[in-house]
């Protein structure tokens, strides 16, 4: 009686394990025809004033989309199954945070850009976002203070290689998992 007992909670165990709420781990999946192989990625657009700004961004998501190790990726707009097309708008920079001093000691960087992956044997828009925000916050790491993007990418570079990979990581991940 005790052994019939315990094999039913064995049993009512492995039914709610095995039962799933239809989550799965992030970045692991895919939602993205089987017959996508290759998806190209051009340069982006760059409609700001700083300085190749797209060319770190399309290679960041470039990279990402190799990462995750399902694709040929390449920089070309033909002869692909799908393509990913970029134009970066705007580039704002405003103060988070101050010193007692009433100086800028943390910054908010927002990034617009838009966005379009299509299957190319249809033309079939897949994921768009016409105007995709993508916003992080930096430590003001020299006595920088302007509000201008430039100023600010030109002291601290390692400041638009992390926008850039973060940023990359969204479209990604917004891409492939169906977001």
């Amino acid at each position: 009686m005790v052994r019939a007992g315990a094999w039913c909670l064995v049993g009512a165990g492995c039914l709610v394990l095995s039962s799933s709420c239809g989550y799965s781990l992030a970045g692991r999946g895919s939602f993205l025809p089987e017959t996508i192989k290759t998806i190209g990625v051009p340069m982006f657009a760059n409609h700001t004033s700083v300085f190749e700004v797209e060319r770190r961004v399309t290679e960041k998501v470039r990279s990402e989309l190799i990462g995750r190790g399902r694709y040929k990726v390449l920089p070309e707009a033909t002869g692909v199954d799908a393509l990913l097309t970029g134009e970066i708008t705007a580039i704002t920079l405003a103060p988070a945070s101050f010193t007692e001093q009433r100086q800028a000691s943390r910054n908010v960087v927002i990034m617009t850009a838009r966005i379009e992956f299509k299957e190319t044997a249809t033309g079939k828009v897949l994921w768009s976002n016409p105007s995709m925000q993508f916003r992080d916050e930096f430590e003001i790491t020299t006595g920088v203070t302007a509000l201008d993007p430039n100023a600010f990418f030109n002291q601290d570079t390692n400041a638009l290689d992390r926008l850039a990979s973060n940023f990359a990581r969204s479209v990604v991940s917004a891409i492939l998992e169906a977001f």
